[in-house]
């Protein structure tokens, strides 16, 4: 799916379109349309690229890695004070990035795509590719440097056991429901979500899963687990919830919005952090029951949040990539 510019009013209309329409999963009938351009070319530099759509990041201390439209990753070392463009193989779409380690990385996108870092997401290698299928991949998980997953739109899943050199398919549900987001939690237990209240565990590795009670029956965009049996899930129309026995039972979190929320990171000390459309920033205490309800002051949609060691915060989304202050943020009203 090509896009415009974001310099333009027109071009921002399209890149704030697709946002929704990747995190809502509804781009699978046309993403075969970036097969032409995206498989056999490498992303463009952009002098802009740090104001392109973004819509997933990673990071270790004040090393960040993001990615976005058009096979857009940007680098940084120092917590998002610089960006580096990396040397990417594709123009597709990414929609997931996992920062193993300093070292190696790896991201998914539209056509299937995959594609691996040994330097730190400075320089990346297509290791698979499956455009025919026409189902973008949205996001990627490693447990280790070997052992990792990609998931995606009508319940694709793929695993790898050597690094990412090969993938094989699989089946974790029984219909064809889209998989948004997969992570791990301290306890070594998986969670995956999904559309139409998918909610999956694993507590082996990955070799089996089981369905939990789900809380919402609309689409759930991810977890954050925090330790062994504390995690929380979120998705559509504002739904955010608690469980403190590993997704067994659920209890809601007022969240006093009803813009979808996009992504959950843990911050300094027992802090944890959810952003979504609309601006929407949800600050809370791991140890208490509510959070607390902000705005960016644009209103710009925000795909996810990345925490510094120094507990600065990088948030990305529909204006790009950048840091963040008190003073863009304001109560919800």
């Amino acid at each position: 799916m090509n896009s415009f510019p974001l310099d333009t009013a027109n071009g921002l209309a399209v890149a704030v379109r697709h946002l929704v329409l990747i995190i809502l999963c509804t781009v699978m009938a046309t993403a075969g349309a970036e097969l032409a351009s995206s498989v056999d070319h490498k992303a463009i530099a952009a002098p802009l690229v740090e104001r392109s759509l973004l819509l997933d990041g990673d990071a270790i201390g004040d090393h960040m890695v993001v990615v976005g439209e058009r096979g857009h990753i940007l680098v940084s070392v120092d917590a998002g004070m610089h960006w580096t463009q990396a040397d990417v193989p594709t123009r597709a779409t990414l929609t997931g990035v996992h920062l193993h380690d300093p070292a190696r990385a790896w991201a998914v996108g539209h056509d299937a795509t995959i594609l691996r870092s040994s330097d730190g997401g400075l320089t990346w290698e297509t290791v698979f590719s499956a455009p025919q299928e026409q189902r973008p991949l949205l996001d990627v998980w490693f447990d280790n440097a070997e052992h990792g997953f990609a998931v995606g739109a009508y319940g694709y899943f793929l695993e790898s056991h050597d690094g990412g050199d090969t993938w094989e398919q699989r089946s974790v549900i029984g219909d064809d429901r889209h998989l948004n987001h997969i992570t791990g939690s301290p306890s070594k237990r998986l969670y995956i979500t999904g559309e139409a209240g998918v909610l999956l565990r694993s507590d082996n590795g990955g070799a089996d899963w089981q369905a939990l009670p789900s809380p919402y029956d609309g689409s759930l965009f991810g977890t954050l687990p925090l330790d062994g049996k504390r995690v929380y899930v979120f998705g559509l129309r504002g739904h955010l919830y608690t469980s403190d026995d590993a997704g067994v039972s659920w209890q809601p979190v007022t969240t006093g919005t009803q813009n979808l929320i996009t992504a959950g990171i843990r911050i300094d000390g027992d802090g944890i952090l959810f952003t979504g459309m609309g601006g929407i920033v949800l600050r809370g205490d791991a140890t208490e029951a509510g959070v607390r309800s902000l705005l960016r002051t644009d209103r710009l949609g925000i795909s996810g949040a990345l925490a510094a060691a120094d507990g600065t915060l990088v948030v990305f989304g529909e204006f790009g990539v950048q840091r963040i202050t008190d003073d863009q943020l304001e109560p919800l009203r």
